[in-house]
């Protein structure tokens, strides 16, 4: 009992456990900033495509066709038809990033505001909606997404469908988590008790406060719904040939690899890896710098699944069971 009684005039004095080193401001910053200056480039690049590209994305030249990187006129060589691949890879980016995009977009409104509904509603309302999510989690998106393209012509429309049939649910979780939790913040209650109704208390008190994880969440996801748009239409569901895509071109690759034209493959698959990992990096960056609690230096939620002796979940950097405080950090806030 006196190592608890004198643990938290102590805490100061402990040092972080080995591999926890907490992230500099300098370190966060350095990551934002490498991040947006690899999406700004490959977006104003897609943007801008007619004015940047070097040769007609579509222009097939047989007489010209794996022709190595360098050569002359082809910065990155040329595929099976004599096509710049540099030119077919400015132009792919519009495709892939606006798929990833609105897909993404569309299934963070949809699933936000299914969750901040189920937040806000009674019991049955609240049960009925989320069990429907978690439906949603037992098809495999790559089955969803052949039905669609059994129902509809395959292309963007399909990509974009089974991009949000996949991403909703996971959406409504974590939003879900953090309006209830929002909702028993002190500030909430005090509402409350003043008459304030569900409207005034979503628009001024939760909503405010949920936005940042939505924002981080949803910006976290479109690295990784570029890499899922392009295994579609890689395989044929998405994105149709001629128009040029980075999965289509990826796929046209894999099929002369054995030829030992690796780099037809090569150039657009590293292209969907820079810019998943910069809009990864991007997400992790943003919860950091947009997460005022973090800023501010203010106390962290409860770290769940670290319970006392009492049963009772142990705050981070307050006395543990052995007296010691919890050097470990500010628990993950957002499911990765």
């Amino acid at each position: 009992m006196a190592d608890l009684a004198t643990a938290p005039k102590n805490a100061s004095r402990l040092v972080p456990l080995p591999g926890r080193r907490p992230r500099t401001v300098t370190g966060r910053n350095l990551q934002v900033g490498v991040a947006l200056v690899i999406i700004a480039v490959v977006v104003l690049s897609s943007v801008f495509a007619p004015l940047v590209a070097p040769h007609d994305p579509l222009l097939s030249d047989p007489a010209s066709k794996y022709l190595p990187p360098g050569s002359p006129g082809h910065l990155l060589g040329t595929d099976d038809q004599g096509r710049d691949l540099l030119s077919r890879i400015i132009w792919g980016g519009r495709t892939s990033l606006l798929i990833a995009v609105v897909a993404v977009a569309f299934s963070t409104v949809v699933g936000s505001a299914l969750a901040i509904v189920a937040g806000f509603a009674g019991p049955l309302l609240s049960g009925l909606i989320m069990r429907t999510v978690d439906v949603m989690f037992a098809f495999p998106v790559i089955i969803v997404a052949v039905a669609l393209a059994a129902l509809f012509a395959p292309g963007p429309s399909v990509v974009i469908l089974a991009i949000a049939f996949a991403v909703i649910p996971y959406v409504s979780r974590v939003v879900f988590a953090e309006v209830k939790q929002q909702k028993g913040q002190d500030y909430v209650e005090a509402a409350v008790s003043l008459g304030a109704g569900h409207a005034s208390i979503l628009f001024r008190e939760v909503l405010p406060n949920v936005t940042t994880q939505i924002i981080v969440y949803a910006t976290s996801l479109v690295g990784g719904m570029v890499v899922f748009a392009s295994s579609l239409s890689a395989v044929g569901i998405g994105v149709q040939p001629p128009t040029a895509d980075w999965g289509q071109m990826i796929a046209t690759g894999a099929r002369v690899v054995i030829s030992g034209n690796l780099y037809v493959a090569l150039f657009p698959g590293l292209m969907v890896l820079i810019v998943a990992l910069a809009f990864n990096w991007l997400g992790d960056g943003l919860r950091d710098v947009l997460d005022v609690r973090q800023r501010s230096g203010a106390p962290s939620r409860r770290k769940t699944g670290d319970a006392g002796a009492d049963g009772r979940d142990t705050p981070v950097g307050a006395a543990g069971p052995d007296g010691h405080a919890d050097a470990s950090g500010p628990a993950e806030e957002v499911p990765r």
